[in-house]
């Protein structure tokens, strides 16, 4: 069978898998449908969180990051990962110790406030929303490709699977699936990584392969009769075209801490992570199930720059400077390059006109390549106003690396087929955690505990699955239309998180004296300077020569998150203190013992 019949069985398997959990495990509460009862075992919920926040962004575009910018890739792991320890440290046992179904929940009960959870709430919905594009396009780059369609048609069919699933089954089905989707996720990252790893190492474990010397079927060619290490190679190459070194870094000292910093913190507030840890019985589960959820987590990330690197080497190996068209007996573009293009994904313009493609450092053209359809020819069409000024003539876009490596090093089709399936499993499952997200911040935040107390269990629980699907159009529409390519869409929502739910939380949880006017002010301040500096450099027409002390758009929630506790700090001080109950409660929250069931009745 070719790569397109296993993809049909691959994903269709998937799918049909996914639904038949969410059949099976359909939400009856509002309980279930907002935090699964508050019963997962710790194991399960470990694997659900590790799903849920292992999206797109870090199946599809954190290896592709590394692959093209090397060392300054390394940002995305550090911050990552250590956002989640932090998240596991500081705010999960205390939140679970809470008890709510929300993280504007937790806001407007510390808070004493409805202005405060309904801020919250529009903090929530704006951050859900960025993050969820970078899903809905991954979904659209997975479906171009593999299956043939266009990425428009490729987000619909995605809506219309996490429809069925987060819309009938809430976060029990939600949990459940995505318990599945880890399973499939990490198996479809590992087994071509494990592959490739042996084909230029001849080390079938690619996290030690990353540093050995260049051997095995495609390393020996690659090495070309060197003794030489995949790094060290990787350097030479980059050099030899006109890049920086693979292993070094060219972003400032103070753009690296500030984008790590955005996206650890921005991990430890972002709602749909921290909601997980309201499913498990008690704090002790929720406490276990970050360890268990840490450790699935690692398997995956410590592996991303062994693939980055592995699939740069085979990229430049295979591509720079073969003829466009076969040659008998001299280099040639292989099948999957052509079939890359026809997504418009990959372009190629002959700017010597010599038949073969000259890989160097610079733009290949302006803008990207467009998608002009399946038929006829492709390469030069797609490219309209190709720079003479630069001497490359090759556009890969980021997000198709890890997708296209097993094409790229020949691995057989159902290898290919399943990384697509774990493509598919990545980004829907954080789609779905995120379209949550929204719709229990609309029917529990904003209709029960805002303008609608006395609505009833059902008309919240159907209010619930109105929002969502309404959010599934929303989110189809900016998979259709991305403000970006995946990680770098993510990255802009943890910097939104950081700097508007992380003080909220930590000072709520931490600090007696935080009321009600320093958290609102403090999180309108932080997300409003956040987006408006992110908005103004990235689709406004701002240079990086403009850049605040050289602090990238990806960098700049943690100053936002800086201004959010300055202002929350200096208003509360000016302002009345808390309640005395209120303060009872942050005494009592932060002694995280004992459980207290999150129910319906909060």
């Amino acid at each position: 069978m070719d790569e397109t019949a296993w993809t049909f069985i691959m994903v269709g398997l998937s799918f049909g898998v996914y639904i038949g959990i969410a059949i099976w495990s359909r939400a009856g509460s509002t309980s279930d449908f907002y935090v699964a009862g508050g019963g997962v075992h710790p194991v399960a919920n470990g694997m659900a969180t590790a799903a849920d926040w292992m999206s797109a962004a870090s199946f599809i575009s954190m290896a592709g990051i590394i692959s093209f910018i090397g060392y300054d890739g390394s940002v995305y792991l550090m911050g990552w990962t250590g956002g989640y320890v932090v998240l596991a440290l500081l705010l999960a046992p205390y939140l679970r110790k809470f008890g709510k179904y929300t993280v504007p929940d937790f806001v407007g009960d510390r808070y004493y406030s409805k202005t405060a959870r309904v801020v919250a709430v529009c903090c929530a919905i704006f951050v859900s929303f960025t993050y969820v594009a970078g899903q809905m396009r991954g979904v659209g780059v997975v479906f171009s490709r593999f299956l043939e369609v266009e990425i428009e048609y490729g987000v619909m069919i995605g809506m219309a699977i996490v429809f069925f699933y987060a819309v009938l089954g809430g976060m029990k089905g939600i949990t459940y699936t995505q318990v599945a989707q880890y399973c499939i996720l990490i198996f479809a990252f590992m087994v071509p990584a494990i592959f490739i790893s042996i084909l230029l190492t001849n080390q079938p474990i690619p996290q030690l392969g990353f540093g050995l010397n260049l051997g095995g079927e495609i390393g020996s060619q690659i090495a070309n009769g060197e003794s030489v290490s995949l790094l060290d190679k990787l350097n030479g190459l980059h050099e030899q075209l006109g890049f920086s070194a693979y292993t070094d870094g060219s972003k400032s000292t103070i753009d690296v801490f500030m984008i790590t910093a955005a996206l650890m913190f921005g991990t430890a507030g972002l709602p749909h992570v921290i909601v997980r840890f309201f499913t498990v019985p008690n704090v002790r589960d929720a406490r276990i199930s970050a360890g268990w959820a840490l450790f699935f987590i690692a398997i995956l990330y410590t592996a991303a720059p062994a693939i980055g690197a592995f699939a740069r080497a085979n990229l430049i190996h295979s591509v720079s400077g073969a003829n466009y068209e076969k040659v008998e007996g001299k280099k040639s573009v292989p099948g999957w390059f052509k079939d890359w293009e026809k997504t418009g994904l990959l372009a190629w313009a002959d700017k010597n006109n010599d038949g073969k493609i000259q890989y160097r450092k610079g733009t290949a053209f302006e803008g990207k390549p467009e998608f002009v359809g399946r038929r006829g020819e492709y390469g030069q069409r797609l490219i309209s106003n190709a720079p003479t000024a630069s001497r490359n003539e090759l556009y890969v876009d980021r997000d198709i690396m890890v997708l296209a490596n097993p094409e790229i090093a020949d691995l057989p089709p159902w290898v290919i087929a399943l990384v697509a399936a774990g493509a598919l499993a990545a980004a829907l499952s954080t789609a779905a955690g995120l379209l949550l997200v929204v719709s229990s911040a609309i029917s529990h935040d904003l209709l029960k505990r805002t303008f609608w107390p006395s609505i009833t269990e059902k008309g919240e629980l159907i209010a619930a699955r109105i929002a969502a699907a309404v959010a599934i159009v929303i989110a189809g529409y900016f998979g259709i239309y991305p403000p970006g390519f995946v990680a770098q869409v993510v990255a802009f929502a943890f910097g939104l998180a950081a700097s508007s739910f992380f003080p909220a939380l930590f000072l709520g949880i931490f600090t007696k004296r935080a009321n009600r006017e320093g958290v609102i002010a403090g999180m309108v301040t932080g997300i409003a300077f956040t987006a408006a500096y992110i908005i103004y450099f990235k689709f406004l027409g701002g240079t990086p020569d403009g850049w605040w002390f050289g602090i990238s758009p990806e960098g700049i929630g943690t100053v936002g998150m800086a201004l959010n506790f300055v202002v929350a700090f200096i208003v509360s001080l000016s302002t009345s203190e808390p309640p005395e109950d209120v303060q009872e409660m942050v005494e009592d929250i932060r002694v995280p013992r004992g459980a207290g069931d999150a129910t319906a009745d909060h």
